[in-house]
């Protein structure tokens, strides 16, 4: 029997999480899993705090606390918010606990013990004197040499995104000190991932590696195979796994003092820990979910993790032996809020933990949230929260739909029947049109279209409704109360209810569980509901925020809203520190005229614009294709930034930037001279 072993990233446990994190990697993950222990599946669902690195002592220094009181008190929230929401871990662990340390550990041994998989060398890495240590990527920003943005940490700009080193930095400093480090040789172990380019090309294009491992790469989604062929056409290096940091693992060698495993090679072995500890739970032999040609072995992240799960993770498997590697990595782009990134420290957005706070009181709000992030998640492109539509999606389809055709079912059928199932034949068209759908459903899912199998359970209810409208029982009624077609009527009508009680349940369990409980039903009963059966009372499934009675929700959401429109306001308005003449004249202003435009490949944000500076044809790539089209804007006269150093974008170098004028709802426009001036003219 086959064995579903699913995992989802470990979150780190230095912040609380958002709803970004929610509809990325563990809401798919728990419809997914709903769905197979519906199916009888045996499947094991792990997750847990990822609770080393220096993220968490970062926080822990901001906090004027331990890292242990960081990963205590944020492993607790991110558990309890989970719970709430109904993300139906097996088990939620952590990377602290002893039994990760030396599975990991155990790791590092083995692979150490490999010919050829780990080396060991000596470098060059930023020391600060006056704290006597090391430091970690995160302990030192700088200028990031790609966009001059002045607060870049040592690994990645979180302006431009771009991924960068330490030494990469113009100025750098100690976050610890405030000085300036100095490089300073140190000696670190490297995981040889070059090793593995070759047959990582061979089972991600192609799929099968032996007997054992083995996936059809036709069913993974483009953009996680196109970014994994784009890491390995570029050729993999080796990555450093021990880094001088005094939170981690230690390296368990001799002169190694100090040392601790990298968090990127320690956090994915969770998994495997965290299924020990599940079977030491439940008297389980771990290795059966792990390794043999039985195991699934299916990773949720959101696209950000994808390098690290479907090549740096199965080589490490790979090298360690015997261990199954993944049959999917259904990676999730990324949800952006009302149109811009999640930002904590604009307060741009909202945690999980917040939601539940905010909205308290509110029948049914974990569906209501699930339901909304569902109808959004980014599965093949970056999607977008607005409250508007979680208002709408609420009122319009659960409340008017769902709950609508429920509540009218069962209350029809006391009307006419006193609650008791009537003795009749469904509409057989019906009821066939109800099944089939139910199955499309479950073929969505295991294909990872959780958006559409949304979609096809909520165009069940809209089946039951028309059918209801169209039959009117209550017309018929008024005819004739014992008229013969009200028992066909209900009695289909109660069967399509029963067949929604089912099909609901991976997406909105808790609205699943209160149908259920409205038909004296439990999970797991017959789809069938039989003559003489008898309904529970009627209760209204979902009160609806925009309900001008009573805008006690309303004026919640508003007041989100409101929230938004100030942090805009204020950053609109909002101007950057006075910088010196001479820092203003480095940069070279030129006029320009787009002479040619298209759109650049796999990004939707992006136009690849040809132009004419006068003394030379420029190719610069551009964030502007959701404001213009590429036939729009040639002969558009530009201001271009003309000394900026030529940077890679989607494999397109860019010679420079183009000036835009943004406005408070982020709208772009160009930024232009008077018709007519030559290209090539200096703005002064």
């Amino acid at each position: 029997m086959k064995k579903y072993t699913i995992t989802s990233a470990l979150p780190y446990a230095n912040g609380a999480l958002h709803l970004g994190h929610l509809a990325g990697a563990y809401l798919p993950a728990d419809i997914y899993v709903r769905y197979l222990r519906n199916q009888g599946k045996d499947v094991l669902w792990v997750c847990g705090s990822d609770e080393h690195g220096a993220a968490i002592t970062i926080r822990a220094k901001k906090e004027g606390v331990s890292p242990q009181q960081i990963i205590d008190k944020y492993h607790e929230l991110n558990k309890s918010t989970f719970d709430q929401l109904g993300i139906s871990f097996d088990i939620y662990h952590r990377t602290s606990e002893p039994i990760h340390h030396e599975t990991a550990q155990d790791f590092f041994t083995k692979l150490n013990g490999k010919e050829g998989e780990l080396e060991v060398k000596e470098i060059e890495q930023y020391y600060d004197k006056d704290y006597d240590q090391f430091l970690a990527d995160r302990y030192i920003t700088g200028t990031c040499p790609k966009c001059q943005y002045e607060k870049a940490f040592g690994d990645q700009c979180e302006k431009c995104g771009s991924d960068l080193s330490p030494i990469e930095l113009i100025n750098p400093v100690s976050t610890l000190s405030g000085k300036k480090p100095e490089l300073k040789k140190t000696k670190h172990w490297y995981f040889n991932l070059g090793k593995h380019e070759e047959w990582l090309k061979k089972w991600i294009a192609e799929g099968i590696l032996d007997q054992k491992s083995h996936h059809d790469p036709k069913n993974w989604k483009k953009h996680v195979t196109g970014q994994c062929m784009s890491w390995l056409d570029n050729g993999l290096q080796s990555r450093a796994i021990t880094r001088d940091l005094d939170w981690g693992i230690p390296v368990p060698l001799p002169g190694a003092e100090g040392k601790v495993l990298y968090v990127w090679f320690d956090a994915p072995i969770g998994y495997i820990s965290a299924t020990k500890q599940w079977a030491i739970d439940h008297g389980k032999n771990w290795e059966d979910y792990w390794k043999g040609e039985e195991v699934e072995l299916i990773h949720f992240i959101g696209k950000d993790n994808i390098v690290f799960h479907c090549i740096v993770f199965p080589a490490m498997l790979k090298a360690y032996g015997d261990f199954a590697l993944p049959v999917n990595v259904p990676a999730n782009q990324f949800l952006n809020f009302e149109g811009q990134k999640f930002s904590k420290s604009r307060g741009w957005g909202i945690e999980m933990h917040e939601y539940l706070e905010i909205f308290e009181h509110f029948p049914n709000k974990e569906d209501a949230l699930r339901y909304a992030l569902i109808r959004n998640l980014p599965e093949n492109k970056d999607s977008d929260f607005k409250w508007d539509e979680f208002v709408d999606f609420h009122d319009k389809e659960l409340a008017d739909n769902l709950g609508n055709f429920v509540n009218r079912v069962l209350v029809l059928t006391h009307k006419y029947f006193n609650g008791v199932i009537p003795d009749a034949t469904g509409t057989v068209s019906i009821l066939a049109q109800g099944q089939e759908l139910a199955e499309k459903v479950g073929f969505e899912i295991e294909h990872f279209n959780f958006r559409q199998a949304m979609s096809l359970c909520m165009e069940i209810s809209s089946l039951g409704n028309v059918y209801l409208q169209e039959r009117a029982p209550w017309a018929l009624a008024k005819e004739d109360p014992q008229h013969p077609e009200i028992k066909e009527i209900m009695f289909t009508a109660i069967q399509l209810v029963r067949l929604l009680g089912e099909v609901l349940d991976p997406f909105i369990p808790f609205t699943a569980e209160k149908i259920r409980n409205l038909l004296g039903v439990q999970k797991g009963d017959s789809l069938s509901l039989n003559t003489g059966h008898i309904l529970g009372q009627p209760e209204i499934l979902f009160t609806k925020i925009s309900n001008r009675n009573d805008p006690t929700w309303s004026q919640l959401v508003q007041t989100q809203k409101d929230k938004l429109t100030q942090i805009m306001d204020s950053a609109f308005e909002a101007q950057k520190p006075a910088i010196e003449f001479d820092d203003f004249a480095k940069i070279d202003l030129r006029t320009g005229t787009i002479t040619a435009a298209s759109k650049v490949e796999k990004a939707d944000k992006l136009l690849k614009l040809e132009i004419d500076l006068g003394f030379e044809i420029r190719t610069i790539v551009s964030g502007i294709a959701e404001f213009y089209k590429p036939e729009e804007i040639i002969g558009q006269e530009v201001i271009v930034v003309a000394n900026l150093q030529p940077r890679k974008l989607r494999g397109i170098v860019s010679q420079g930037m183009i000036l835009m004028a943004e406005n408070k709802e982020g709208q772009l426009t160009f930024v232009s001279v008077q018709n007519g001036m030559g290209n090539g003219w200096v703005v002064r």
